[in-house]
């Protein structure tokens, strides 16, 4: 009995749960929604609701569910009234509404403006009252100009578009680092109140209008805040949505060091000599004790001769001679200097070196010396295109011969070269020849002694001598732009080094 009475009551509270889960609703609950043409409309149930849907009229009005979500979209397609029912997962109607949807005067703005821009992110186009608006905050910043040239088109809708913060975070940070690659390494550009803030220290005015020029070329021209727009914040300069707030130091810059110029100078002189002698020479000398033959005029007026002794002699350089020589000389002789100066800044380097010698002989001799040397005076300065203008002074001198024969080179001149270029600066040629004939016996002058009777027979002498001599030296010059007088001494020191076997 106890059994039956339990299965009973069992059933009585199914059925009663049923009979309360199962029931449809009230009409009196039925929910009135108005929609207007143009614009979606959301509405939120506290149950999990059936995708299947039953619309009175659907020709004016579709409803998208969202079940995860529990939304429910109304998308209006035409002025009119229906009646949207809304189950639940088992299939009861939970929800009911009356929809009315109204056709308003801008509603086809409203549809005009989202197939023109309804795809930008962040932008939001709608209806408040009797206003149509475009509002949001733009995330790409070229869309702000496709923005513009539609509203062109629509004068009275509001505008109430602004950039994104994280857009405008984008577009401080390229500002801040286009003006750091310009030289203000100091200056830094952040977003306060949608409002670009330049900060930080520079050494002149014109870096702190340059920077501010800068971060305008990457501002958004036709984006300003809503403040802005209505005059409600300060502006500043002729930008209010920058702020320069870039302190100027102008402290005193240390003065650049001069440059620096190297000039090497090389004065190369050539020493050509060739000397041909060629003769004949034929001098017989009659030599010794022989016999004499006189001539005389008598007291009558006649001729009368004696002999004494025997006519007997000796005869020296019976056969004659040639001759022939030749000598040639050749002599170079190089000497270099290196300078360093400043721009503008007269260098001298001087090189002397003197060589004693005796004047005559015995007590009448006399002590003097020869000098030589190599002496440079120059002043460059520098021009555009790493050219380089020298006023030169180059004067060289040797000795050679004794006594000593001094040779001296002068040279003054100004010309323009390029660093690292050699010039030519200039130079003498002297050539010198001559041809003598028979003024240089060969083998010497004859010498003849009368006391001892060495007489010649006779004299027979050919002779011809050629005698070319060439000398020239030339000067050059290498100017050359360094940083510091430690640079290229490297090459110097190597020229100088001592090396062992």
């Amino acid at each position: 009995m106890f059994k039956v009475f339990l299965f009973l009551l069992l059933c009585f509270i199914w059925c009663s749960g049923n009979l309360v889960i199962g029931q449809d609703i009230d009409p009196s609950e039925t929910k009135p929604v108005e929609v207007i043409l143009g614009q979606d409309l959301v509405e939120y149930v506290d149950f999990a609701p059936h995708t299947k849907i039953q619309i009175a009229r659907p020709e004016i009005l579709d409803v998208i569910m969202v079940p995860a979500k529990r939304e429910i979209l109304f998308r209006p397609k035409g002025p009119g009234e229906t009646t949207v029912f809304i189950r639940n997962t088992v299939g009861d109607i939970r929800a009911r509404y009356s929809v009315k949807v109204s056709a308003h005067n801008k509603s086809k703005i409203v549809k005009d403006l989202k197939e023109y821009l309804g795809d930008i992110e962040g932008l939001e186009i709608g209806i408040k009252g009797d206003d149509v608006y475009v509002g949001g905050r733009i995330v790409v910043p070229s869309d702000i100009g496709r923005v513009f040239v539609i509203l062109e088109k629509f004068k009275d809708v509001i505008f109430l578009v602004e950039l994104s913060p994280q857009t405008q975070q984008i577009i401080a940070k390229r500002m801040q680092d286009e003006i750091q690659k310009n030289g203000m390494k100091n200056v830094t550009v952040r977003v306060v109140n949608s409002v670009y803030w330049l900060e930080g220290i520079v050494d002149s005015q014109a870096k702190r209008t340059r920077a501010e020029m800068l971060a305008i070329a990457y501002m958004p021209a036709q984006i300003k805040s809503l403040g802005e727009r209505t005059d409600s914040i300060m502006k500043v300069a002729s930008q209010p949505i920058l702020q320069n707030f870039i302190n100027v130091n102008e402290e005193s810059k240390p003065q650049p060091l001069p440059k620096l110029v190297k000039i090497m100078v090389q004065f190369v002189e050539l020493t050509k000599d060739y000397n041909r002698v060629f003769g004949f020479k034929w001098v017989p000398l009659l030599a010794g004790d022989g016999g004499n033959i006189q001539i005389g005029k008598t007291a009558s007026g006649g001729v009368s001769t004696s002999s004494q002794g025997t006519l007997a002699a000796t005869i020296s350089n019976l056969f004659p001679r040639l001759a022939s020589a030749k000598s040639a000389g050749f002599a170079r002789v190089i000497q270099s200097g290196v300078v360093i100066t400043k721009d503008k800044t007269k260098a001298v380097l001087k090189k002397t070196s003197s060589k004693p010698f005796s004047l005559g002989t015995g007590e009448f001799s006399k002590s003097q010396s020869a000098e030589a040397g190599f002496n440079i005076e120059v002043t460059p300065q520098i021009l555009q295109e790493e050219k380089i203008d020298l006023a030169l002074g180059i004067s060289v001198s040797s000795n050679a011969g004794e006594p000593p024969e001094t040779l001296k080179n002068d040279i003054s001149t100004s010309l323009v070269v390029k660093s690292k270029d050699t010039a030519v600066v200039g130079g003498i040629v002297i050539n010198k020849s001559s041809n003598a004939f028979d003024r240089d016996p060969p083998f010497g002058t004859a010498k003849f002694d009368e006391e001892q009777q060495n007489l010649p027979l006779f004299s027979f002498l050919r002779s011809k001598s050629y005698i070319s001599n060439r000398s020239q030296f030339v000067f050059f010059v290498t100017p050359e732009l360094i940083e510091s007088a430690s640079e290229g001494s490297e090459e110097i020191k190597r020229k100088f080094r001592q090396r062992s076997d």
